[in-house]
């Protein structure tokens, strides 16, 4: 019977104390990520940018612990244990989940809700707001009918008259709910915070504390576009969800997220309504006819296309009935929408600029999206390229930010190798790709007895700035991951993989995402793992203060 998998892990730098040897431990999650989400009567609190968590007992511990006697059944040592390094500034929680800190605790909202929103202050939302969940019983029911295609019939008896005296008694019910939640709905600005009170038989106010923002982002669907509205979506750390107003004109959207990044910048309460978008400096834009052919070059639209053509008609030969046809083949359909023509729309016109609140992301055509990307939250970063887009020279540049926002995780869909190189050194200066990708050394020949064929795309490497993963032949990414976002680093043997002294490393970072580098030299794993660490300590240590908007 196979043995369970061997895992080595370097442990945090709050672990006072003796742990049994199958705890896992991960370094200390990032000061970003304390403070409440702005969940009903709660305040989101913090401690100051660039200050560290302390730690219990009020000591740090930067020296190595003694290190574990090796396993005897083992043909390496394991490496020792150490302690990572306390969090960069500019992180949100990680693997880790330090104490909270002092000051952090959740504020109570006030007894009376009006000291929060004094009489006449506070602004409503747009008034389309109330119209825009009215459809959504009328979607429930028919989808209730789909499932149930009885229902459809046994409506259908009622007559057209009825249906229709139906289908407006319910649309009045939605809309005046709606309204009735419009006009309790507001948005007040302080020189804090920005408070949000909505709900109208459960109330609930946000406060969302201006200094702990991390992004402000506008969208605007198609329908809201014809209508002149737009939707402002806040990322503030330690909130699970975006906070959103929904909707603003257009013209109050772009003025109160120029407000509250002026805000948060630090620039003065009575300057910061007129201060106006930073201005931005464009680096690239993807043209039409290039984005056309990179996702006609992809291979997953044809397989997925292959997919239909051959499980439709099998389903059919088995089943005889349209709608497990259906059932199976319309997700298929949908990855076909999403990888050819919606990724079409919603990339289009995708342009990258510089501000100084970071990097700013414009695309879509039905539906206008701007996001922004503060360069001290990027954890890391992935460089795709398929195997059809290597002869043009074309890559992918896919982003982890800490906190939400940008949630497509796309800093580029394709762009020229230089040009995404040229990107990269926008968000860490100090990586040279070609240095990074030069320094993978690929799996150990011995390694085809564990992945035959594929083992050849596995590879891992190290810079001064950055730990880099590569896997994959077909479509090849590369992972750097900056020494300085490191939250913990481990090496882990399943039995195959003890037999052939081959081990994978893996590396955490404040996104809560792994960058693994799959079938390494047991012996050189247990090494580079020791050595990680280190390079992590001092990563953050040397790491300069990063803030918000500065």
């Amino acid at each position: 019977m196979p043995g369970p998998d061997r895992a080595h892990r370097t442990q945090g730098a709050d672990d006072s104390s003796a742990l049994p040897e199958s705890a896992e431990v991960r370094g200390p999650g990032p000061a970003d990520a304390e403070g409440s989400p702005g969940t009903s009567g709660g305040g989101r609190g913090d401690a100051p940018h660039g200050e560290p968590p302390d730690v219990p007992g009020g000591e740090r511990h930067d020296q190595l612990p003694v290190p574990e006697q090796p396993d005897p059944g083992h043909a390496h040592p394991e490496p020792a244990e150490h302690a990572l390094p306390e969090p960069a500034p500019g992180d949100t929680a990680g693997p880790g989940h330090p104490e909270p800190l002092p000051g952090d605790e959740p504020r109570e909202e006030p007894a009376d809700n009006r000291q929060a929103f004094p009489s006449g202050q506070g602004k409503r939302l747009h008034p389309v707001t109330p119209w825009r969940r009215a459809w959504a019983p009328l979607a429930g029911l028919f989808a209730l009918g789909v499932q149930d295609p009885e229902r459809l019939r046994a409506a259908a008896d009622l007559g057209i008259g009825w249906l229709l005296v139906l289908t407006a008694v319910i649309l009045s019910a939605a809309a005046a709910y709606g309204y009735l939640s419009w006009r309790v709905t507001r948005y007040l600005v302080t020189d804090t915070e920005l408070r949000i009170r909505t709900g109208l038989l459960f109330r609930r106010t946000a406060h969302l504390r201006l200094d702990r923002i991390q992004s402000i982002d506008v969208t605007r669907p198609l329908l809201a576009r014809a209508l002149g509205v737009a939707k402002l979506k806040m990322d503030v750390v330690g909130s699970g969800d975006n906070d959103e107003l929904a909707f603003l004109g257009d013209a109050d959207a772009r003025q109160l997220r120029a407000e509250l990044l002026a805000r948060a910048a630090g620039i003065a309460p009575e300057a910061a309504p007129t201060a106006g978008e930073a201005p931005a400096n464009e680096l690239y834009q993807v043209e039409a006819k290039t984005l056309a052919w990179a996702l006609a070059l992809l291979g997953s639209g044809w397989g997925a296309l292959l997919a239909v053509l051959v499980v439709g008609p099998v389903m059919w030969f088995l089943t005889s009935s349209v709608f497990a046809v259906v059932v199976v083949v319309l997700p298929i359909l949908a990855t076909i929408w999403r990888s050819t023509l919606g990724g079409f729309l919603t990339q289009y016109g995708w342009t990258v600029s510089e501000s100084p609140d970071g990097l700013r992301l414009d695309h879509g055509l039905l539906q206008k999206d701007h996001a922004t990307v503060p360069p001290g939250r990027v954890q890391s970063i992935r460089i795709v390229e398929p195997m059809l887009w290597r002869p043009r020279g074309w890559a992918r540049l896919e982003l982890e930010v800490a906190g939400a926002g940008n949630e497509s995780g796309l800093l580029v869909p394709v762009a020229p190798r230089a040009v995404a190189a040229a990107l990269i050194t926008r968000i860490l200066p100090d990586v040279n790709i070609d240095e990074a990708v030069a320094s993978v050394r690929f799996a150990p020949r011995r390694a085809r007895w564990a992945v035959p064929v594929w083992w050849r795309g596995y590879g891992h490497g190290v810079t001064d700035a950055v730990f880099v993963s590569r896997h994959g032949r077909l479509n090849r990414v590369h992972t750097l991951v900056p020494h300085a976002k490191v939250q913990s680093v481990r090496m882990t043997q399943g039995p195959w993989e003890q037999r052939l002294r081959l081990a994978d490393i893996h590396v955490d970072h404040g996104a809560n995402g792994t960058a693994t580098a799959r079938l390494q030299d047991a012996g050189r794993a247990a090494d580079e793992v020791a050595a990680q660490a280190d390079r992590s300590r001092l990563g953050r240590r040397s790491a300069a203060p990063e803030r918000w908007l500065t």
